[in-house]
C-alpha cells in the first residue's frame, strides 16, 4: 500500500498544472424533417470526443474551449451535418439541429461504428452496463458471462472459457496493447483482479469467434477493451463491503495532454467465508493503473498504459464438513485441517503506444510494452479425513454428525513454487483507406521475447487407515492397506523441476476489407492470412524453432429487404503456438516439440434488428463448428490448467448461440442468452470422450428495470444456469472410465440501486449534493436462491472397498453486500 501511496502522490504532483480544464459545453436536440426527436444520432467533435443522443433526441458533450471545434453530426438514414464552433471558457451553447433524409441509406449501415462491428461478428457492450450490474467478481469478464457460448462455473474468478475452449485461450487488448494474467494462479479463490479497471472502460467490444487476422494467435474469443480519454476534470469513487475504488480524470488547458488513473482494493473474505470450509483467509487485492494521451500536434499522438498489481493470500483452512450422497444414503466429510498457504503475486506492465496520422488515409502505430511478474505459492498443509455415514434421526441431538467412518485417513500437501517472467514486445500497425472507407489495407508485425524463470516442487502424501498409500504405477505396486509394505515411503505425487526458458516469437498480420454492393445488396468482406514463428530455447533445452500460418476470412450481405437482416459468415485456420505453461508438462519438465495447436473455425451468423412493443430489439444467432488438432490435451483443477504437453489429441465442438437485446423496459437494455454446445476429445486414438469444458447448455438473463412509481430506485438482475461440467478424475486413473458430470450451476445475483443525482437530476449551488454528477447507493445480493454450486470433486477413497468418492468442492453461498458509488 506504501508503494500505492507514492505512485499516486507522484503521479498528482506530475499533473497538477493540468487539473483545472478550460472547457465549454454544446447541448441540444435533434429532430428530423417532421419535426420529431431523432435517436442514436453520433457526434463527433475534431478533438476525439463524442456522444450519442438519447430516446428524445437530446445530446451534451463537452469541448475545449478557445479554439475552433467541428462537430459532425451522422445517422444511419439521414445527411451527415457538421457545424463549427468556437466558445469562452464556461460557456453553454445550445443548438437544435435539423436532419434531413437521404437517398442512399443502406450505404451507410457499414459506416457506423457500431454497424461496421456487427458486420465484424463483434458484440459491443456499454460501459455503463459493466459499472452497474451486480456479480461477486464485477466488471467486463461478468458481463461476459450472461453472453452465449461464455461460461464460468467460478465466481471467484474472472476466467472464462468460450465456446469449449479453455482460459487460456482468449486475447484480451486495452487500446490495441495485448495484456496478460499471473501464470501459477491455482484456484478461483487466488484469481484477484480483472486487469480491466472498469471505472476507465469507454468502449467493450467482444467476439466468440471467427474474428480477423489482425487480432493475435489464440483459439477461441476477443475482448478489446478501449480506455477513456479525457475532455476535462473528473473523478469516480465506489465503495462496498468487498473494498473499493477511485479514479481521476485530467486534460490541460489546450486538450493536448490528458490522463485518466484509478487505483483498486478488493479483500474476498466476505465470499470466501461463505464456503463450506472453515478458515482464516485473509484474500487481498490492490493495483493501481494509469491512461495517459499527449498530442504533440494532429498526425502525432502519444499513450502509455501501466499497472502495477499487488495480491496477497494468507490461507489457514480450520475444518471442512461436506454432505453428499442421497436422502436414503446421506454421507459426509470431515476434514481437520492443519497448516497455511501463503502465496504473493506482484505484476508490472507498462505500454507505450505511438499513433502517426500521416494523412487522412494513412495510419501508422509503434507500440512497446514490458510485463514483468514475480510469483511464489509456498504451502504445508496437513488434512486428515473421516468419510462415513451421517446419522438422518430427527431430534436426536447427534442429528447431522457422522456416527459410522468408512475410510479414514489424511494428507499432507507441500509446494513450494516460484517464478520470475519477464515478456517484451514492439509491434508496429498501419492501416490505408482506399476511396473514403470502400477499401481498407491493414498491416502488422510484433517481435516478442519470453523469459521465464520457474522452480516448481510440489509433493502429497497420503495415508489412508495407518499405511501411506504409494503411487498405483508398476514400480510402486502393493495391495496396501490389506497388506503393509516395508519398502521405503514415496510420495503419493511429486513434481520437481527447474526451468529457465526463452522464447523469442515473430509474428505479422496483412488482411485487406472492401465494401460493395451485390445488385442492391450492401457486401462487407476480409480477408487476411497470419503468420507466426517461435524459437524454443534454454538450460537442457535444445533450440527448436517452428512456424504456422492462419487464413481468415470474413463476409457479410445486408440484402435489401423490408426486415432489416444481416447475414456473415466467418472463419478459417486459428493456430495457439504454445506459451509457457502449455509448453510445462504434468511433470514440470518443459517440452519444445509442443507444436501449436489448430482450429478450423467456421461461423455463420445472422443480425436481425426488429421492433417489439414500439421499441428497438435484436437476435443475435451463429451457430459454430471447429475442428481441431495438434490438441495439447489438458486437466482442470478449479482454473488452473495442468498440460500434458503433447499433441496426441484430436478434436471438435459445435454449437449454436442465440441472444436477444433490447428495450424491455423503456430506456433501459436487457437481453435474454440461450447456448448449446458440444466438446470431445480423442486421445492416442482411443475414441472421443467430453473434453472438461463440455457444458452442454446455458441460459441467462440480464435484466435491469425501475420502479414506475420511484423511477430512481432501479434493479439488476443477472440470472445464469449451466447443466454439468465433467467431474473430473483422480490422480493417476483413466480419464476414459470417469465421464460423470457435476450438478446444473444455477445462480442469481441481484442488486438495488437508489439515484440520488444523476445527469437528469442535478442540485442548485446552494445544496451540497451540487459538487456531485452521480450519486447513488446500492445494496446487492449475491447467490440469492443460497444454491450448492460446485466447481470440481475431491476424490475419497473407501478403504474397505477401495471406491473412489467424488466429493463437491462447493462454491460461495448467499451473501450480502452494500455499495455507494459517486461522480464528480
Amino acid at each position: 500500500m506504501k508503494a500505492i501511496q507514492s505512485i499516486l502522490f507522484f503521479s498528482f504532483l506530475l499533473f497538477a498544472n493540468f487539473i483545472i480544464a478550460q472547457t465549454a459545453t454544446v447541448r441540444g436536440v435533434i429532430l428530423d424533417t417532421n419535426n420529431k426527436p431523432v435517436e442514436a444520432v453520433n457526434i463527433k467533435t475534431s478533438v476525439g470526443t463524442g456522444t450519442q443522443t438519447n430516446k428524445n433526441g437530446f445530446f451534451m458533450i463537452v469541448i475545449p474551449s478557445d479554439e475552433k471545434v467541428t462537430l459532425t453530426f451522422s445517422h444511419i438514414a439521414h445527411k451527415n451535418i457538421t457545424l463549427t464552433v468556437q466558445l469562452k471558457n464556461g460557456e453553454d451553447y445550445e443548438i437544435f439541429p435539423l436532419l434531413s433524409k437521404t437517398a442512399e441509406q443502406i450505404g451507410t449501415v457499414v459506416l457506423d461504428t457500431r454497424n461496421r462491428k456487427a458486420v465484424e461478428g463483434i458484440q459491443t457492450v456499454s460501459a455503463e452496463t459493466v459499472r452497474l450490474i451486480p456479480g461477486a467478481n464485477p466488471g467486463v469478464e461478468n458481463l461476459l458471462m450472461s453472453f452465449p457460448g461464455v461460461n464460468n462455473n467460478n465466481e471467484l474468478s474472472t476466467q472464462y472459457s468460450v465456446r469449449g475452449g479453455n482460459y487460456d485461450e482468449n486475447l484480451v487488448y486495452v487500446n490495441e496493447i495485448e495484456v496478460y494474467r499471473p501464470f501459477l494462479v491455482r484456484s478461483g479463490q487466488q484469481e484477484g483482479l480483472s486487469f480491466v479497471n472498469t471505472d476507465l472502460v469507454q468502449n467493450v467490444d467482444f467476439s466468440a469467434g471467427g474474428f480477423q487476422a489482425k487480432y493475435g494467435d489464440k483459439l477461441s474469443s476477443v475482448l478489446d477493451i478501449t480506455y477513456k480519454k479525457p475532455v476535462r476534470f473528473g473523478g469516480r469513487v465506489n465503495l462496498s463491503l468487498l473494498g473499493g475504488s477511485a479514479s481521476i480524470e485530467t486534460s490541460s488547458n489546450d486538450s493536448k495532454f490528458s490522463t485518466i488513473s484509478g487505483i483498486r482494493y478488493r479483500d474476498n473474505s466476505l465470499l470466501v467465508n461463505s464456503k463450506q470450509t472453515e478458515t482464516n483467509f485473509k484474500p487481498r487485492f490492490v493495483d493501481f493503473q494509469t491512461y495517459m494521451t499527449y498530442k504533440f500536434s494532429d498526425k502525432f499522438h502519444l499513450n502509455f498504459l501501466g499497472n502495477i498489481a499487488f495480491n496477497d493470500y494468507d490461507y489457514e483452512p480450520l475444518t471442512r464438513q461436506t454432505n453428499f450422497g442421497t436422502l436414503q444414503d446421506p454421507i459426509a466429510l470431515l476434514v481437520f485441517y492443519q497448516g497455511r498457504e501463503e502465496d504473493r503475486y506482484r505484476t508490472y506492465f507498462g505500454a507505450l503506444k505511438g499513433n502517426y496520422y500521416l494523412n487522412d488515409d494513412v495510419t501508422l502505430k509503434f507500440i512497446a510494452s514490458a510485463y514483468h511478474t514475480t510469483e511464489q505459492e509456498h504451502f504445508d498443509i496437513l488434512a486428515q479425513y473421516r468419510l462415513g455415514e451421517v446419522n438422518t434421526n430427527i431430534g436426536d441431538q447427534d442429528l447431522g454428525s457422522v456416527e459410522f467412518s468408512e475410510g479414514i485417513g489424511s494428507q499432507l500437501s507441500h509446494g513450494r513454487n516460484d517464478l520470475d517472467a519477464l515478456i517484451v514486445n514492439a509491434e508496429h500497425k498501419g492501416s490505408y483507406r482506399i476511396n473514403g472507407d470502400e477499401n481498407q489495407v491493414d498491416w502488422g508485425i510484433k517481435y516478442t521475447h519470453e523469459d521465464i524463470r520457474d522452480r516448481l516442487i510440489e509433493w502429497e502424501v497420503i495415508d489412508s487407515a495407518g499405511f501411506s498409500i504409494r503411487p498405483p504405477l508398476p514400480q510402486f505396486s502393493n495391495n496396501q492397506p490389506y497388506t503393509p509394505y516395508e519398502g521405503p515411503l514415496e510420495p503419493f505425487q511429486t513434481v520437481r523441476a527447474r526451468n529457465n526458458t526463452q522464447i523469442d516469437r515473430v509474428s505479422g498480420f496483412a488482411q485487406w476489407s472492401k465494401q460493395s454492393t451485390l445488385g442492391e445488396h450492401e457486401v462487407w468482406t476480409n480477408i487476411g492470412v497470419r503468420a507466426h514463428s517461435w524459437t524454443v530455447n534454454g538450460d537442457g533445452i535444445e533450440s527448436k524453432t517452428q512456424a504456422v500460418f492462419s487464413p481468415r476470412g470474413q463476409i457479410a450481405i445486408k440484402p435489401n429487404w423490408e426486415k432489416d437482416m444481416l447475414f456473415r459468415l466467418s472463419g478459417g485456420f486459428y493456430h495457439q503456438p504454445p506459451f509457457y505453461r502449455e509448453l510445462r508438462g504434468a511433470n514440470g519438465v518443459v517440452n519444445p516439440n509442443v507444436k501449436a495447436q489448430q482450429s478450423i473455425h467456421v461461423v455463420l451468423g445472422n443480425d436481425y434488428s426488429f421492433k417489439l412493443w414500439d421499441r428497438p430489439f435484436k437476435l443475435t444467432s451463429e451457430a459454430y463448428y471447429k475442428s481441431l488438432s495438434d490438441v495439447n490435451a489438458y486437466t482442470i483443477e478449479n482454473v488452473r490448467i495442468r498440460y500434458r504437453a503433447d499433441n496426441v489429441a484430436d478434436a471438435y465442438a459445435y454449437g449454436l448461440d442465440l441472444r436477444m437485446n433490447g428495450e424491455f423496459v423503456p430506456g433501459t437494455e436487457s437481453w435474454v442468452s440461450f447456448g448449446y454446445l458440444k466438446t470431445e476429445e480423442n486421445i492416442n486414438n482411443r475414441g472421443y470422450i467430453s473434453r472438461p469444458t463440455d457444458q452442454r447448455l446455458k441460459f441467462a438473463v440480464l435484466f435491469q428495470d425501475y420502479m414506475p412509481a420511484i423511477p430512481n430506485l432501479k434493479l439488476y438482475l443477472n440470472l445464469t444456469y449451466n447443466t454439468g461440467l465433467p467431474g473430473g478424475s483422480p490422480s493417476y486413473s483413466d480419464p476414459y472410465q470417469f465421464q460423470s458430470k457435476l450438478p446444473d450451476y444455477k445462480r442469481a445475483d441481484v442488486g438495488f440501486s437508489y439515484v440520488i443525482v444523476d445527469q437528469e437530476r442535478q442540485f442548485d449551488k446552494g445544496s451540497w449534493l451540487h459538487a456531485f454528477k452521480e450519486l447513488n447507493v446500492g445494496f446487492e445480493i449475491f447467490n440469492v436462491f443460497d444454491v450448492q454450486n460446485s466447481i470440481t470433486n475431491t476424490w475419497v477413497r473407501d478403504v474397505y472397498t477401495k471406491r473412489q468418492f467424488g466429493i463437491p468442492n462447493y462454491l460461495t453461498g448467499r451473501v450480502f453486500n452494500v455499495k455507494l458509488g459517486m461522480r464528480f
